[in-house]
């Protein structure tokens, strides 16, 4: 990989974090070329009938995250969350490290979960059992609209963000479509 031009050469090989988690164990591993979050079968476990990438979403206490199954030859079976993918975000292997231990902390903490929105409009409508032709049920229930504009960086900072988006990199992506 020494060669790949996806590979931050500031940036070291690390396990960060490993702590038993359910039946496993849970951590992160960083590389030049990637962050994952890393699950690891227990002692005795067998993942043998886990297909190699195949997904599957674990639930930590600050909620579901998608895992893809792998296999290398001396670890065999894991599962993997890319966190970041390439490095260049990364100036040096210390910040690498202490992003690493941040997923770890507040990966566990519940008070991350994020809740999905709730368009209050149109659960009352529902709850009315209002017609699709009724007043006001299209504008409730997220009817198309012009689409809205792709926000600036600068309009970015101004919004609040979650822990998990910020280590997401919720800053560089592009918005969702409404």
């Amino acid at each position: 990989m020494a060669d790949l031009p996806l590979l931050n050469p500031a940036i070291e090989v690390h396990a960060v974090g490993f702590r038993p988690w359910e039946s496993g164990c849970l951590g992160v591993l960083i590389t030049p070329w990637c962050m994952n979050l890393l699950s690891l079968p227990g002692a005795g476990e067998d993942w043998s009938d886990k297909p190699e990438l195949s997904e599957e979403t674990l639930i930590f206490p600050s909620g579901p995250y998608r895992f893809t199954v792998g296999q290398e030859p001396a670890l065999g079976k894991y599962r993997m969350c890319s966190l970041f993918s390439p490095m260049f975000e990364f100036a040096d292997d210390v910040a690498a490290v202490e992003i690493a231990e941040a997923v770890m902390e507040e990966l566990l903490k519940e008070e991350n979960r994020e809740l999905p929105e709730i368009d209050s409009q149109a659960i009352t409508a529902l709850w009315q059992e209002q017609g699709p032709n009724d007043p006001g049920v299209e504008e409730a229930a997220g009817a198309p609209s012009d689409p809205p504009a792709v926000a600036t960086l600068d309009e970015k900072l101004e919004r609040p963000i979650s822990r998990r988006q910020l280590l997401r990199g919720a800053l560089l992506q592009k918005d969702p479509p409404a």
